[in-house]
C-alpha cells in the first residue's frame, strides 16, 4: 500500500508539474487589493510547498526549508503555501512574540485538515470544549498539583528500567523511551499501569502521529487513512474507560483527584456544565499523544547526546549521584530533589533546543492586519518555527555546538527558546514534561554508561525528530 500511495502522489505531482511549471517562477512580490503581500512563492498549484516543507524533515534538516526562504525572501516573514492553505511563516524572536502576543486578537489556533479529521472535536463545532479544556488543564498541570506525582513517576520509572534495561547488553533506545513515556502517561492521566493493557493501547499511536501532519489524502494505505483508523480504535477504547470511570466515581471506587480523567469528569464550567464524554475521550487521546511522543523524542536525544559528549555525561552523573546519596534506601524522589537537578535540566534544555519535539505550529489570521509593512489577509495560515531561533546564530552563537551553559542565569532572550510554544497556547504540560525527563535522566545515568552502535545514525523529523534506526546502544552498567 505504501508503494501504491507513493505512485499516486508521484503521478499527481508529475501531471501538474509539466502543465503548470510557470507557477513556480511567479514574482516574489505580489499584491492583493492594492496591498503588498510578504515576499515568497506558493509553489505548485493545490499542494503548494507542502512536500518540500515535509521532505526537509524526512532528511533530518527541517530548518533548511525555513532558512533557505529567510535568506532568499525575508528573515522576518515570507509567503508560502502549506497543507493546502495560503500561509506566511513568521520568523525569529520578533515573529514568535507577535504571534504569541496576539492570540484571540489578530490570530487564533489552527490545525491542518488532517488534524480535524483525526480529531473531529478540534474543529469549530467544539470550540467551547477547547475553551473549557484550556481553563481546566492548568489546574492539573500547575507545579503544586504535580508535587504529589513525583513519587508515582519515580515508581513507574524504576519499574521501567528494571523490566526493559537491567540485564540487557544492548537496547534500542527510541522503542524504550516511547514505552516509558506512554506507560507514565497512562498511569498519570487514566490510572492504567498494567503492562499488557498499556502495550495494547500503545500500538496504534505511531500511526496517529504520522497521520496528523500527513497530506490529507484519504485512500487505503495512506498515512492519513492509517491515522484516522488508529485514532478511531483508541477513541473507542477510551470511551469505555471514561464510562467505567463515571460509574466508579458514582460508587466511590475512584476519587476526583486521582488522575486527569477524573478531573475532567468532575470539572464544571461557569454555567455548571460538564464536558461531553466524547470530548473527554478525544482530549485524553490528545494528551496521551502530547505526553508520550514529545517526551519520548526528548529522552531519546538525551541518550544520544550523553553518549556523544562524555564531559556532559560526567556533569549530569555527578549531580544525580549527589542526590542519590542524600536519599535513604528505598526512598523515592520528591519535588525538592528535582529542584536540585539544575545542570541536568540545562542539559535537557540544550537537547530541546537542538532537537525540538515541537517543530512549530500554525495560527490563523482572524482579521486583515499589517506586519512589518506587509499585508496579512484574513484567513491566511501563519506558521512559527522553533528552528528559526533555536538554530539561528543571531540568538544562539555557535548554534550547532552543544552548550548547556546557555541556560545559566537568566538564560536565552525572551521568545528565542520555544520548545513548548508560547503565549496562551503554550503547552500546559511543560512542567509535567520537565519532571518526567528529569526522573528518566536520574535513573539512566545512575545505572549506566553507554555507547552508540551506529555512530553516524541519520535523524528523521516526521513530525518529531527521531533516530532513523531507533538509536541502538550498548550498555555498561555501573558497579555498585
Amino acid at each position: 500500500m505504501d508503494i501504491f500511495y507513493a505512485s499516486i502522489v508521484t503521478l499527481f505531482v508529475l501531471t501538474i508539474s509539466f502543465s503548470l511549471h510557470f507557477f513556480l517562477h511567479k514574482s516574489s512580490k505580489q499584491t492583493q487589493n492594492g496591498k503588498v503581500l510578504p515576499p515568497g512563492r506558493t509553489g505548485w498549484p493545490v499542494i503548494g510547498e507542502s512536500f518540500e516543507f515535509l521532505s526537509t524533515g524526512w532528511t533530518g534538516h527541517p530548518e533548511k526549508f525555513i532558512f533557505d526562504r529567510m535568506s532568499k525572501f525575508s528573515p522576518i516573514v515570507f509567503r508560502t503555501s502549506l497543507m493546502l492553505e495560503h500561509a506566511a511563516v513568521f520568523c525569529g524572536a520578533q515573529g514568535n512574540k507577535f504571534l504569541f502576543s496576539n492570540e484571540n486578537k489578530l490570530v487564533q489556533g489552527w490545525w491542518p485538515k488532517s488534524v480535524d479529521k483525526i480529531f473531529p472535536s478540534s474543529d469549530k463545532t467544539s470550540k467551547i470544549e477547547a475553551i473549557k479544556m484550556r481553563k481546566m488543564l492548568p489546574n492539573f498541570f500547575k507545579p503544586e498539583a504535580l508535587h504529589r506525582y513525583v513519587p508515582v513517576m519515580d515508581t513507574v520509572t524504576q519499574h521501567h528500567f528494571a523490566t526493559w534495561w537491567d540485564g540487557k547488553d544492548e537496547v534500542v533506545t527510541y522503542e524504550l523511551t516511547k514505552n516509558f513515556t506512554f506507560w507514565l502517561a497512562c498511569k498519570i492521566f487514566i490510572n492504567i499501569d498494567d503492562p499488557e493493557r498499556v502495550r495494547y493501547l500503545s500500538g496504534p499511536f505511531e500511526s496517529i502521529a504520522l497521520g496528523l501532519l500527513s497530506i490529507p489524502i484519504d485512500l487505503p494505505g495512506t498515512p492519513f487513512r492509517r491515522g484516522i483508523n488508529a485514532a478511531n480504535f483508541i477513541r473507542k477504547e477510551l470511551m469505555d474507560i471514561v464510562k467505567q470511570r463515571k460509574v466508579d466515581l458514582d460508587e466511590g471506587k475512584a476519587t476526583a483527584t486521582q488522575d486527569i480523567l477524573s478531573h475532567m469528569l468532575v470539572f464544571k464550567d461557569e454555567e455548571g456544565g460538564f464536558m461531553a464524554e466524547y470530548d473527554i475521550a478525544d482530549k485524553i487521546l490528545g494528551l496521551l499523544i502530547g505526553g508520550h511522543d514529545t517526551a519520548s523524542s526528548a529522552c531519546a536525544f538525551i541518550v544520544k547526546y550523553l553518549a556523544e559528549l562524555p564531559e556532559i555525561y560526567d556533569g549530569v552523573y555527578k549531580e544525580q549521584m549527589e542526590i542519590a546519596k542524600s536519599k535513604a534506601p528505598g526512598e523515592l524522589l520528591n519535588w525538592e530533589d528535582l529542584s536540585k537537578m539544575k545542570y541536568s535540566w540545562n542539559v535537557a534544555c540544550e537537547v530541546l533546543r537542538l532537537a525540538p519535539p515541537l517543530q512549530g505550529a500554525f495560527r490563523e489570521a482572524i482579521t486583515d492586519f499589517m506586519y512589518n509593512g506587509y499585508s496579512i489577509p484574513k484567513g491566511w495560515k501563519l506558521y512559527w518555527s522553533a528552528n528559526s531561533t533555536h538554530k539561528n546564530l543571531e540568538f544562539f552563537p555557535e548554534p550547532t555546538k552543544f552548550d548547556p551553559l546557555r541556560f545559566e542565569g537568566t538564560g536565552p532572550a525572551p521568545y528565542t527558546f520555544v520548545p513548548f510554544g508560547g503565549g496562551p497556547r503554550m503547552c500546559p504540560g511543560k512542567e509535567y514534561a520537565r519532571l518526567e525527563i528529569l526522573v528518566f535522566m536520574h535513573h539512566l545515568v545512575r545505572k549506566f554508561k553507554w555507547e552508540k552502535m551506529i555512530p553516524d545514525e541519520q535523524i528523521v523529523v516526521n513530525p518529531m525528530p527521531s533516530p532513523a534506526k531507533g538509536l541502538p546502544i550498548r550498555l555498561y552498567p555501573h558497579k555498585d
